[in-house]
């Protein structure tokens, strides 16, 4: 590993702050998604968030409360040893409806305090601009990333906060997991369908509007300062074939390009060829101004950000038993086991992603999101004996090690995900558990918020101290 290699955690504004009703903040997307059976049809933006029973329970509205809780967790991690710590602004927390003129001043100061007791500790902010969170009078009043208009006032905000924390931030990523947006439209970019909409005429003229806004604020950031590292993010994971069939090839060719579509915009500046021609296919046909090809082209981001915890397998049949793993659907792979939560456990793939995307793209990577969600049992004296996600982050850490010293990819870092306890994005459960710190808080919202290490803390510091060489 590089001798200033970038060892942390990470987290997100939507799934760990709370303080929804604090210090002036609006109402954000995350703030309507309930728990329960009704999470992903809300998500998915087919089901009105306006409609849901007055009983819902809204599991982001506190989360784990690390708005009142920032002093303890930046100590937590501290000790832990990290070197940097990614997480997410609340855009409605800096402009409460998105469209002030001025931002809010309350949400600056926290802000403020909050990278300033990071680099107290010597520890390096990484910050999403947008992780699953759009102000949501956005939303109501302009649909979203429907509407071109969300570039102006996303700009306004990116503005506002690359000249404030210059010389105190360095590393941005635009948009967290950017092809999430094309499963989970509500939950990624505030996408609500309209009776009668084409849905993916929708989804694709939102991601334009979304790509067009990312190489605009990297445009912005570089004028700002040119200390600024500006990436772009996606949900990774190779996609393998099922069989040697080249059918079952071909599909699977297919649906990494689904993935690298965003990042082939963000990272070579343009809409590739296969894009085009499935835009023919489908029907779709894109509103774009005059300038947006030259602005794609000329402010690529400088660094490629990605979450990875599975990789999928596909059957051009689509037959077979099906497995878990995030969003994505995919065909079970006989070779792998499978988490409690039946998301496949492949650090083999994560080796194969990481080769995939450097060899795609020749730029740095930086590892945002990896881990393993599980049920936490603490014992009597409240120890938690996390064994399981030690074996997962260290074969995946030696697959990573793999990757750059054997295969010569370019990684940057590694932060996994929900270093401390958090809240799922795609179940709003606490139960599935991925932090180094148990947070004592159940899946209907009780529990005093209390924070202990797990074993798996001891271990990751061991890992820190040596750059990856105690495993």
């Amino acid at each position: 590993m590089r001798k200033d290699f970038l060892w942390g955690g990470a987290t997100a504004a939507n799934q760990c702050e709370g303080g929804w009703q604090e210090g002036g903040r609006g109402m954000a997307v995350v703030d309507v998604i309930p728990h329960g059976p009704d999470r992903m049809p809300v998500m998915k933006g087919i089901l009105d968030y306006r409609k849901l029973p007055e009983e819902s329970n809204y599991p982001g509205r506190e989360a784990i409360d690390m708005y009142g809780h920032y002093k303890e967790d930046i100590a937590l991690f501290a000790e832990m040893g990290f070197k940097c710590y990614r997480f997410s602004f609340s855009w409605s927390r800096i402009f409460p409806t998105g469209e002030e003129r001025e931002p809010n001043q309350a949400g600056i100061q926290f802000y403020d305090d909050l990278v300033n007791e990071l680099l107290k500790y010597g520890i390096e902010p990484v910050v999403t601009l947008c992780h699953f969170d759009a102000p949501l009078h956005l939303v109501e009043k302009y649909g979203s990333w429907k509407n071109r208009k969300m570039i102006e006032l996303f700009l306004k905000y990116c503005d506002v906060v690359f000249r404030h924390f210059k010389g105190r931030v360095r590393y941005w990523i635009t948009f967290n997991e950017i092809n999430m947006l094309m499963h989970l439209p509500f939950m990624g970019a505030g996408i609500r369908f309209e009776e009668g909409e084409d849905e993916q005429q929708v989804k694709y003229q939102a991601a334009h509007h979304e790509l067009v806004a990312s190489a605009m604020a990297v445009k912005l950031a570089h004028e700002i300062s040119l200390d600024f590292q500006v990436g772009c993010m996606l949900a990774a994971g190779s996609v393998y074939p099922y069989s040697c069939n080249p059918m079952d090839v071909w599909e699977s060719m297919k649906k990494d390009r689904e993935n690298y579509f965003f990042i082939d915009v963000q990272s070579r500046g343009e809409y590739p060829a296969y894009a085009w021609k499935f835009f023919k296919g489908q029907g779709i046909e894109l509103e774009m101004q005059n300038e947006d090809a030259k602005i794609l082209k000329e402010n690529t981001v400088d660094f490629i950000s990605l979450s990875y915890y599975n990789s999928r397998c596909v059957r051009a049949d689509g037959q077979g038993e099906a497995s878990g793993g995030n969003v994505f659907a995919s065909a079970k792979n006989p070779y792998l086991e499978c988490s409690q939560w039946g998301w496949p456990i492949d650090p083999m793939g994560f080796r194969i992603t990481l080769n995939a995307l450097y060899d795609r793209y020749q730029k740095p990577l930086f590892v945002v999101e990896n881990g393993l969600g599980a049920v936490d049992a603490p014992k009597e004296d409240g120890t938690v004996c996390d064994d399981y996600r030690i074996d997962y982050l260290r074969s995946h850490i030696q697959a990573m090690k793999a990757a750059t010293e054997e295969d010569g990819v370019d990684v940057i870092g590694y932060t996994p995900w929900g270093c401390v306890d958090l809240i799922s994005a795609t179940t709003g459960e606490m139960s599935k558990r991925y932090g180094f710190i148990y947070v004592d808080k159940n899946d209907d919202g009780e529990g005093t918020l209390k924070r202990r290490p797990k074993k798996s803390f001891g271990w990751y510091r061991q890992v820190i101290a040596s750059n990856g060489k105690t495993l």
